[in-house]
């Protein structure tokens, strides 16, 4: 299978994601600099974490402008499987292939450690995940919101994917992590890919990654 995997400035999970890809699943691993754009038709994308463009403006703002996200819009509009992870997931809200904003967590403070998610069983990505998951977060902006709208609209299309079981940042609903419509777009804030080491005991993320190569 073909990953490409789309590096920003101040981009810092890219070679973390890229990596598991390659080793636990061998996929076809090929990096995407923000100014280039690609026009053949891979199995997944992945917008990584990190602080692109170092995070001004706001969270995902700037990198929406880039040539590649051109490329990744057109990509997903077609149908093609996008994963964005915590960074990458502010980038799709800013580019409007998911709904919503991640704003300052309510603490105000940067949150880094490990938190429970709860797979949402029904849901537009349609995947089914067993249990609770343990998955580390890492970020200063990641309290999901939406307007009364577009929170009903979520609920109600089963666009909702995780929620977190202690809510760590304020986020609405208790949000981790949400689908588009057509379940093609998963957006998270949570890292599957700092859950897939076996020298850590922590091996949950697998389980999502799975879910998304494997439909």
């Amino acid at each position: 299978m073909k990953v490409r995997v789309v590096t920003f400035p101040g981009s810092n999970c890219d070679k973390d994601v890229g990596t598991v890809l390659q080793e636990t699943f061998q996929a076809n691993v090929e990096y995407t600099w923000y100014k280039e754009s690609f026009e053949d038709v891979p199995d997944l994308v992945v917008l990584p974490g990190g602080f692109s463009f170092g995070d001004y403006l706001r969270c995902g703002a700037m990198a929406k402008f880039s040539p590649s996200m051109e490329s990744v819009v057109k990509y997903a509009n077609k149908g093609g499987k996008v994963l964005g992870v915590c960074n990458g997931f502010q980038i799709l809200t800013e580019s409007g292939l998911l709904p919503g904003a991640l704003l300052h967590n309510r603490t105000l403070k940067y949150i880094c450690k490990d938190v429970d998610l709860v797979p949402v069983k029904e849901n537009a990505f349609g995947k089914q995940i067993q249990g609770n998951l343990s998955i580390p977060i890492a970020h200063g902006e990641g309290a999901y919101f939406a307007d009364a709208e577009t929170l009903e609209r979520l609920e109600k299309n089963g666009q909702v994917v995780f929620r977190y079981k202690e809510n760590p940042n304020g986020s609405l609903h208790d949000i981790a992590g949400i689908c588009n419509e057509k379940g093609n777009v998963l957006g998270m804030m949570p890292h599957p890919e700092r859950a897939m080491n076996p020298y850590t005991g922590k091996m949950d993320g697998k389980q999502i990654l799975e879910a998304l190569l494997k439909n």
